[in-house]
């Protein structure tokens, strides 16, 4: 026994060995924190002066009672801050008597200071190494360069005496280790992210102005984020206010949703083609329109709040019906299902369809065809597979059932017949009855007759059916067999659950593919094709199928999902790999639209034309044309890109992977020139100077590398490291001169670097308020903290972008939006124009380098969204007063 259970027992005890080793390192660190606050108060009672005393007639002046200086808004006076949202001790003074002109008031921030133990960032870090030099005074002249010598600054080497030191740094270290204690919760999954959190919680937005202009300060999970006002601002009302006057048009999308949906390709009366991917719905014209591959364009219904998944087209061929997933509002609220029956010709919408009557979402939809569309017939994604019909024109339910607890993948009419309805997917074909109950709501009936296999092998999967023009109906299987299913009148004596007046039996079958069928589309001509998955083959059929004519998809487009026939004998094929094919089983396809697999992170446009480059976790890099809106050329990195960035020749693209390896490619020939690894973490951002001769790469462990750089972008020498953040980098901008970077951290520190000087921290952060920034690309800093929301919780933000024209700023949300802002953005409450479309979180924006159009990324829906940028006066809404929205934004939003 004790030989039998000793092995089972050792792992036992080594992992209780190794939680009571981690309770161990908590609690003493707990007592580490405890000990540093206690100290820290101490300091705080030993520093402070003692209050003048007052006469007991006059009451006390409260702290923040002064006025705000003109030109600070009422709502911008300084706030009393609650010591339990901060995660470091702030120490004040009292105001002290000044010559005529100059302002009293508190010195900057600790935040804002630093101390002999280490480097203070903006947002609170505190660096490892170094001694730090003073910050702005607290007796200054309004937007005048700060009198270091008027106030001594508190906590600094000349009011601590040598044995103080360490105990002062052990303190710092001991806060810090609570910050990241805090911040352990900010990873969370996205799913089930509420935007808002109470007021003053440790997720929430706050703002408190200094008196004398001198910063700004926000609350981020209740770290405070200290930033300061350049000095030619003399007030905040200088500022822009209300939304910008450009607005932004949905010129392109790129993309298929091929991967993991059916229903979605289809052929309308005007020849235009309509699928769909994240919550748009494309109306893509081959030919006639300016500006695609054979002189395309593109449409857009954008009438949906989330994801589209499943199309169905009315027999007028001019009305369509598509159905969305559950999801969330902008305000965290679920968002319920619902089918829209709209005009491909005006895009508007003409009826709501099942608001309140799905769960979780739509798989499945059908026009009837028999009496001209008058019915739709509804599967939804609960567990039991509500089947229900519809009236198009009053939009009521007729009837309703529970289908079955196995997966529905598709849903038909027979042309026939309207009252026989054929659902079909995971092992089962069901043939329905409907009776439709005189047209009342709620009264029709449907009736279940399963469909028998008899001698065949029953399919784990019949994922597509078509009915013929005598009647019978074709079915594709994961097998790879098209079983043929004949009509035969029911026996009254037969016991059963079906009532149909015909019932259905497989009368042939046919071996036509190597795996799953996963389309068969039925031609004008009355052959049927049939498109393969493992095999990717596309094969036409005639009478008793017999083969007549078949074409292979390249590999890299995937397997056929979806066949729709187009004029002539063209044919647009939808395939696995997100691309649309045109062309025909004699001369073959070529794609027409083409978009990533996975979810994108990397995004960068080129220096001077009118190009930009993607990648993200499908390991592919993509070169995308702008103007034609086509795929230049892809390649395989082999690894998940995350960042990429143009050098300023244009001639090279640096490309940051998962693994700490960043590549350099040449754009022309897809060479890869370098390929260097630093560290073992992931690359978060590479950015290139402006004048081309530095690379600067962000890691997650923390360091921002730097390198040298030959004038042709190709070779590159290590320069230095930028050490100092206490996270993983985030975001960082290069100066105009090319000499200093600005940079975020995962834990909200904004810090400045001398890359040119030697790649030192700079450690008075006051003296880079006037610094001009090439890019500005950072989520922190004063020129954008207004796009910030109430409720942040410091990641509702994955990117920003300022144009080149530095007029406006792109931000890319957790919430499936994107908006445009004024820039600077340095208001609170700051209102925006606010964009849908994507169907997940917006993992990234980019402005082309004339500005005409903005770039931006979908995350999990693998979506490109690109938009054409309005002047001011163009066509798009842009009040002068737009509605209140406060939980979108930390202002107005406008929904466009």
């Amino acid at each position: 026994m004790d030989g039998a259970g000793g092995p089972g027992e050792a792992p036992a005890q080594e992992a209780l060995q190794s939680l009571s080793r981690r309770l161990q390192v908590q609690e003493k660190e707990m007592e580490l924190v405890k000990a540093a606050l206690a100290e820290a108060l101490r300091l705080l009672r030993l520093h402070t002066p003692p209050t003048p005393l007052q006469d007991p007639g006059t009451p006390a002046m409260p702290r923040d009672s002064p006025a705000a200086p003109p030109g600070l808004p009422p709502t911008c006076g300084p706030s009393l801050v609650s010591r339990g949202t901060q995660t470091e001790t702030e120490a004040e003074t009292e105001p002290s008597a000044g010559p005529p002109g100059l302002s009293n008031g508190p010195p900057a921030p600790q935040g804002g200071s630093e101390e002999p133990g280490g480097t203070q960032s903006e947002g609170g870090g505190s660096s490892s190494s170094g001694t730090g030099s003073p910050g702005p005074p607290g007796v200054l002249r309004l937007v005048q360069p700060p009198q270091r010598a008027d106030t001594p600054r508190r906590n600094s080497s000349s009011s601590s005496s040598p044995s103080e030191r360490p105990r002062q740094k052990l303190s710092r270290k001991a806060a810090s280790s609570a910050n990241l204690l805090l911040r352990s919760g900010s990873t969370e999954s996205r799913g089930g992210k509420d935007p808002l959190s109470s007021p003053g919680g440790p997720g929430s937005r706050r703002s408190n102005y200094n008196l004398e202009g001198i910063s700004v300060k926000m609350f981020l999970r209740g770290r405070p984020i200290t930033m300061y006002i350049p000095s030619g601002i003399r007030s905040l009302e200088e500022l822009p206010s209300g939304p910008p006057p450009e607005t932004l048009s949905l010129d392109w999308v790129y993309g298929y949703r091929g991967r993991d949906s059916r229903s979605n390709l289809f052929v309308l009366r005007s020849g235009e083609v309509v699928y769909f991917i994240a919550c748009v719905v494309v109306l893509y014209r081959p030919e006639g329109g300016p500006g695609g591959p054979g002189g395309g364009g593109q449409r857009h219904y954008r009438g949906h709040t989330d994801c589209v998944r499943c199309l169905a087209v009315h027999p007028d061929g001019v009305r369509v019906a598509s159905g969305q997933t559950a999801g969330v509002d902008k305000d965290g609220k679920p968002l319920q299902p619902v089918v829209h029956v709209w005009d491909s010709e005006t895009l508007l919408k003409l009826q709501e369809i099942g608001l309140g009557a799905f769960e979780r979402g739509v798989g499945a939809l059908a026009f009837s065809v028999a009496d001209q569309g008058a019915f739709l017939c509804v599967v939804d994604d609960s567990n039991e597979h509500m089947l229900s019909v519809w009236d198009c024109s009053r939009g009521t339910k007729l009837a309703e059932i529970k289908s079955t607890n196995d997966s529905v993948l598709a849903v038909g009419f027979s042309p026939r017949d309207s009252s026989c309805i054929v659902t079909s997917g995971k092992s089962h074909v069901h043939f329905w009855n409907w009776s439709g109950g005189a047209g009342l709501p709620g009264n029709g009936t449907l009736t279940r007759k399963q469909g028998v296999f008899g001698k065949y092998k029953k399919p784990k999967f019949i994922p597509c059916f078509v009915f013929l023009r005598d009647g019978d109906i074709l079915t594709g299987d994961s097998e790879g067999n098209i079983l043929t299913w004949g009509r035969s009148l029911s026996d009254s004596r037969t016991p059963g659950r079906g009532g149909a007046k015909e019932t259905y039996g497989i009368v042939a079958q046919a071996h036509a593919h190597e795996g799953s069928i996963f389309a068969l589309c039925l031609r004008r001509d009355g052959t049927v094709l049939s498109g393969g998955g493992r095999d990717r083959r596309l094969v036409q059929w005639g009478p008793g199928l017999v083969a007549l004519q078949e074409a292979e998809i390249p590999e890299h487009f995937g397997a056929v999902r979806a066949i729709a026939e187009g004029l002539g004998s063209e044919l647009l094929v939808g395939t696995t790999k997100n691309a649309l094919l045109r062309g025909d089983l004699a001369q073959g396809f070529s794609p027409v639209i083409q978009g990533h697999t996975d979810e994108l992170w990397g995004l960068c446009t080129h220096p001077f034309q009118n190009r930009f480059l993607t990648c993200g976790h499908d390991r592919q890099l993509c070169l995308w044309d702008g103007e034609g809106h086509a795929l230049a050329w892809s390649i395989d990195l082999k690894e998940t890109g995350l960042c990429a960035d143009f050098h300023p020749s244009g001639a090279v693209v640096a490309v940051g992977l998962n693994t700490g390896r960043w590549l350099v490619l040449d754009t022309e020939t897809r060479e890869i020139v370098s390929d260097i690894t630093d560290g073992n973490e992931q690359l978060s951002v590479v950015r290139y100077s402006p004048d081309g001769l530095y690379l600067a790469i962000g890691s997650h462990d923390n360091m921002i590398y730097i390198y040298s750089v030959s004038s042709d972008g190709a070779k590159s020498s290590r320069f230095g490291r930028c050490v100092g953040h206490s996270s993983f980098i985030t975001h960082l901008d290069w100066s105009k001169d090319g000499s200093f970077i600005m940079s975020n951290s995962g834990d909200y520190e904004i810090l400045y670097w001398d890359v040119v000087g030697g790649c030192k921290l700079l450690r008075n952060r006051y003296d880079s308020r006037d610094r001009e920034w090439a890019t500005y690309t950072c989520v922190l800093g004063f020129h954008v903290y207004g796009v910030w929301p109430d409720g942040s919780d410091g990641t509702d933000i994955n990117s920003l972008c300022r144009s080149h024209n530095e007029r406006v700023v792109a931000v890319a949300d957790d919430f499936c939006k994107v908006h445009l802002f004024q820039y600077p953005c340095a208001r609170a409450k700051a209102p925006s124009l606010v964009y849908g479309g994507h169907g997940s979180h917006v993992t990234s924006v980019r402005f082309t380098h004339d500005d005409s159009h903005l770039i931006s990324l979908g995350g999990k829906d693998a979506s490109i969204f690109q938009w054409r940028v309005l002047g001011a006066g163009g066509a798009g809404p842009a009040p002068a007063t737009p509605s209140r929205t406060p939980s979108l934004s930390p202002a107005s939003s406008l929904d466009v």
